[in-house]
């Protein structure tokens, strides 16, 4: 019995979440920025979580390290992180679990970080909150972080402020931060959006390799579809605070089921486009998170809607293991070509 729930705990993801349902109370009326969304990461996996702005990734993610206003929202379902139940912690408890055990890579580091401290200071000061060690000590972990980032010139950077630093070099001082307390859960929010083309890239395969290299467990947020094929092993469509189709990267580039996945890939630049062609694009707008439809969210915008889709919220529909979509025209969708 011993070995079978050793086996069981080794088993278990990283993260659960179970229908998970984030509403916002301060404004005129109830905004539902999540709703039901289920997912599971396992131990050492990468999952990408896509979509339109305002499709509830990032209300998603830090509701892992709850930082919504709790007097300003509500918040139901279950979380699971690495054996914690996030939204039973208590303020204490809460305190230890972030950086701890789950980090995040915010969007804008220029913001994230503090702009009266220097980089080494915020590292160092995050390390001793955590651990029983003395400043030095933190001090050479916080430098060693700086080499592992790749960031040249690392003792002197560690003195410098954060505004002193260009962008890509403050998001890789960010991700040095996140692991400097060595977490089992990495929370990536747009960790490239600020960033050009060719350190987008740097970045992209900097977390790929520490994540390989860590062991880590990586929730990715990304409105790119095509960055999250870089990085992750597993991709989540949200669209209207739901996940509308899951899969491994190669299931939604090749095969993708939903009409929402199939757009977004549609209207992104691929070798496959003719030279001077004109990108396809989503016609219509996300629809408005305060007054949601009784149907399918994207049925005003979906070429393939019917008058069912307008009245009935699709159940997840198992394509293939691993694979679903939440739509009622699947079958419609197989009988379609590659996007790209």
């Amino acid at each position: 019995m011993a070995a079978t729930d050793d086996n069981t705990a080794k088993a278990a993801p990283a993260v659960e979440i179970r229908d998970l349902r984030v509403t916002f109370t301060g404004g005129r009326k109830p905004v539902q920025a999540v709703n039901g969304v289920s997912l599971a990461v396992q131990r050492g996996e990468v999952v990408a979580l896509i979509g339109e702005s305002g499709s509830g990734k990032s209300v998603t993610l830090r509701t892992l390290l709850r930082l919504h206003n709790e007097r300003r929202s509500q918040i139901t379902g279950q979380v699971q992180v690495a054996g914690h139940d996030v939204l039973a912690l208590g303020p204490r408890a809460l305190a230890d679990y972030r950086g701890k055990v789950t980090s995040m890579i915010f969007q804008e580091p220029l913001l994230a970080l503090d702009p009266v401290y220097t980089l080494g200071a915020q590292i160092a000061e995050s390390i001793r909150r955590h651990e029983p060690v003395s400043q030095a000590e933190a001090h050479q972990r916080a430098l060693a972080l700086f080499e592992r980032v790749r960031i040249p010139s690392p003792e002197r950077r560690l003195a410098a402020y954060p505004h002193e630093m260009s962008g890509g070099m403050r998001q890789r001082a960010m991700i040095a931060l996140a692991l400097a307390c060595k977490p089992q859960v990495l929370l990536a929010d747009e960790p490239t959006t600020a960033l050009d083309a060719t350190v987008q890239i740097q970045v992209l395969l900097l977390l790929r390799e520490l994540q390989r290299e860590l062991g880590l467990s990586v929730i990715f947020v990304t409105h790119d579809i095509g960055a999250a094929v870089e990085v992750a092993d597993r991709i989540a469509v949200m669209y209207a605070g739901r996940i509308v189709e899951e899969g491994t990267a190669r299931q939604l580039i090749r095969e993708p089921r939903h009409p929402y996945t199939r757009a977004l890939l549609q209207s992104r630049a691929h070798g496959a486009m003719d030279k001077g062609g004109r990108l396809a694009t989503i016609g219509g707008s996300p629809p408005d998170l305060a007054n949601l439809p009784a149907g399918c969210a994207f049925a005003d915008r979906c070429p393939m809607a019917q008058d069912a889709c307008r009245s009935t919220q699709p159940d997840a529909v198992v394509l293939a293991p691993g694979h679903l979509a939440r739509c009622l025209r699947t079958d419609a969708t197989a009988a379609l070509a590659s996007p790209v």
